[in-house]
């Protein structure tokens, strides 16, 4: 396996693969509907605009077994040093410590970038991802009860978050 860059180019299809399994088979997103192969080409330009990674991992016959990423957290410039997060991992390679792997780059991605805050919106049921959070150190930042509804029933919303020592020298504007 190797870890690579996504590019829309490269990996586009299999990220939007990857979203559509989550949104009709999970909680890990709070959409409806699958979305559609034009919808990646925003989502690629939104990180490639504001320098965010699609960090990826690939098996040994370049198939793209799961990724990482970040991006606005909320848009105002307050916000400018806080990021959320998202990793997904292909369902056939689940159970593997690939989730681990993608985070701890994604991790290092945001020191190198000089972010402060990586925030994680996880459904509360999603024990799983919140294992794997602590794991790597997250705080529990709090729950917004009933935040969604999916599947006829309502679903709780967790938050937690990591702390880096970066910006050495944060600055207001």
């Amino acid at each position: 396996m190797k870890f690579v860059s996504c590019t829309y180019e490269r990996h586009a299809s299999a990220i939007l693969a990857i979203f559509n399994d989550a949104i009709l088979h999970s909680t890990a997103l709070y959409d409806y509907r699958p979305r559609s192969p034009e919808s990646m080409i925003g989502w690629f330009r939104a990180k490639e605009e504001r320098r965010f990674p699609v960090i990826g991992v690939e098996s040994e016959t370049g198939e793209l077994m799961g990724f990482a990423t970040y991006g606005t957290f909320r848009a105002f410039p307050a916000y400018k040093y806080t990021v959320e997060h998202s990793v997904y991992v292909e369902k056939s390679h689940r159970g593997k410590g690939l989730g681990l792997q993608l985070m701890q780059r994604l991790i290092e991605a945001a020191r190198g970038q000089d972010l402060h805050v990586l925030v994680g919106g996880i459904d509360a049921a999603n024990t799983t991802s919140i294992a794997l959070h602590r794991k790597l150190g997250f705080e529990h930042a709090g729950t917004i009860r009933q935040a969604g509804f999916k599947f006829g029933r309502w679903l709780d919303l967790v938050f937690y978050q990591l702390v880096l020592a970066t910006p050495q020298a944060p600055v207001d504007g």
